[in-house]
């Protein structure tokens, strides 16, 4: 049975595309076929992170309104064989979404995917509203500060009560997973950022990974290719073992350090000193 995830977060810049596009590949290379759907209507990002910008012919909005066969927009990715992008349109509003457009996509996917995962755009309005409706599950993208974390908790009080599995009435709710981006554990010794336990404290839900702060991740967006796809990377090896653990596997949380080839280097000094 294939499930719709959501990754969601109501402040803007956490890393909900990035994350959006490591998740899906590293599904995609547990084997699983999988489809990312860029929800941000008028601000496309994710097809330039997933380096697909240049294959858009028709998009999400096609889709719903229909100009276009769900099968004319998808767009395969060239670097691993079970993974697909549905680009969105850079020249339409929110208003072009609609709960029955989303439905009539998601319905037609489901039966052909094994993962769906929605990239939210930023804020609670009308297209993050729609990213979040019809998922099964949500990765909430939060900034270990005040601002990111209070802005999630908005998110995740949506989640409990906005969604189609919250207005059923039966109890069932989306499943919602805390995945903690751009930690430096030295910033958050001296407390120039939160811990992760202040953060779990709050958003109280279990911790689906840490992501470190790490250059490779700009570096990675830039050349248009998923992070987690990025070996010398210890932001990959994070967004790998949280890919593990979504799926089901007992994997231990370990924060690691941005880059491996500086995490050995610091290792070696250290050893010197």
């Amino acid at each position: 049975m294939s499930k719709v995830i959501v990754v969601t977060s109501g402040k803007g810049g956490v890393g909900k595309t990035t994350s959006s596009a490591a998740i899906s590949a590293g599904l995609a290379m547990r084997g699983h076929k999988t489809v990312v759907i860029d929800f941000d209507v008028g601000l496309r990002n994710l097809d330039m992170i997933m380096g697909c910008e240049r294959r858009v012919v028709f998009d999400f909005i096609n889709v719903i309104q229909g100009d276009a066969k769900l099968k004319q927009a998808l767009i395969k990715d060239r670097r691993l064989e079970n993974l697909y992008v549905l680009p969105t349109s850079q020249t339409r509003d929110k208003d072009a979404l609609t709960k029955e457009g989303v439905k009539k996509v998601l319905d037609e996917l489901r039966e052909d995917f094994d993962y769906i995962v929605c990239d939210s755009p930023a804020g609670i309005e009308r297209g993050a509203h729609l990213a979040m409706y019809y998922a099964d599950e949500a990765v909430v993208v939060t900034n270990p500060e005040v601002s990111s974390v209070r802005d999630s908790d908005r998110v995740l009080g949506l989640l409990n009560s906005k969604t189609f599995l919250a207005e059923k009435g039966d109890g069932s709710n989306v499943k919602a997973q805390l995945l903690l981006t751009r930690f430096d554990p030295a910033r958050s010794a001296k407390g120039e950022m939160m811990s992760v336990q202040d953060v779990l404290e709050i958003l109280a839900i279990p911790l689906l990974g840490i992501i470190p702060e790490s250059t490779t991740v700009l570096k990675a967006s830039n050349e248009g290719t998923p992070v987690i796809l990025d070996e010398t990377s210890g932001a990959a090896k994070a967004y790998m073992d949280a890919v593990g653990r979504l799926v089901g596997e007992q994997i231990e949380m370990k924060v690691t350090s941005g880059d491996q080839r500086r995490g050995f280097l610091q290792r070696l000094l250290g050893r010197t000193a």
